[in-house]
């Protein structure tokens, strides 16, 4: 084996391509590089709920730093092997900001992703319209926020915004909570417990897999990319990335529509 031994991927903006889709020479590789022995990793805000419709195409990888590390998850075991929940009040006060702005709420557990039906009808609102068909799919419904908050244990608490003005707004009202708080999308706000973000989910997942931060490579595109991207041996940017992660990056890759994942598989291993 050379010198790296795991690849952590994120999905959205990265493994998968514009129309949401993981295209056939991109699923070649992966198939091809865990052959030879390399951990191919899922890096994703994603829950196990959201990866249903991949189920197939992601069945050889073993391991997931999911919901932005919120859980890293042994997909060979069917088990978590972290998990981080948010103290309950805090996320009653998430709650109440969604509320505030008039939000959609969306919750993580680590079997669920928790929305309301009515914004799940009305997600153009949130400029979130390209998940609708997912979300339509595989998420659990949910009228009352407030007690499910109460009687279970919630990874990642997701706000998606009608603006980025009320975003904003939302960042400022949240600033004492003390959490991990990331933009993703135009408008969504994601919040996890203080220090866990896919870095860390990677520190984890190496301590449980034996291997050194050094013998890694991260990939991603956006915000909540950045602080995994710093603590991998090799951080790459994909070609449609935003500016910060560009310029953190070790090397910038082709786009997602054109194989940027492929071509990181074909230079370092």
């Amino acid at each position: 084996m050379g010198k790296y031994k795991l690849l952590a991927l994120d999905m959205d903006g990265t493994l998968l391509n514009s129309e949401k889709k993981i295209s056939p020479v991109t699923s070649q590789a992966i198939y091809d590089l865990l052959k030879k022995g390399v951990a191919v990793v899922l890096s994703t805000g994603r829950g196990l709920a959201e990866l249903k419709d991949y189920s197939e195409e992601l069945k050889p990888i073993n391991y997931g730093i999911l919901i932005s590390g919120g859980m890293v998850y042994d997909f060979t075991k069917k088990k978590p092997v972290t998990r981080h929940p948010l103290d309950t009040e805090k996320a009653l006060k998430l709650l109440e900001g969604a509320n505030a702005e008039r939000g959609m709420v969306h919750i993580l557990t680590v079997e669920k992703s928790v929305v309301r039906e009515e914004d799940i009808q009305n997600m153009k609102d949130f400029r979130m319209e390209i998940y609708q068909g997912m979300f339509d799919r595989v998420t659990t419904r949910c009228n009352d926020f407030e007690k499910f908050i109460r009687e279970n244990e919630i990874l990642k608490f997701n706000i998606y915004h009608r603006s980025p003005e009320s975003r904003l707004r939302n960042v400022k009202r949240f600033e004492n909570l003390n959490l991990t708080s990331e933009f993703a999308e135009e408008t969504s706000l994601e919040s996890s417990p203080k220090g866990i973000t896919k870095a860390s989910g990677l520190v984890e997942l190496c301590e449980y897999l034996k291997i050194n931060l050094e013998e890694t490579i991260a990939v991603g595109d956006a915000y909540n990319d950045i602080e995994i991207l710093k603590t991998a041996g090799l951080a790459v940017a994909m070609g449609n990335s935003i500016d910060e992660v560009k310029k953190i990056a070790d090397f910038v890759t082709d786009d997602n529509d054109n194989d940027g994942v492929a071509k990181v598989i074909e230079k370092y291993f």
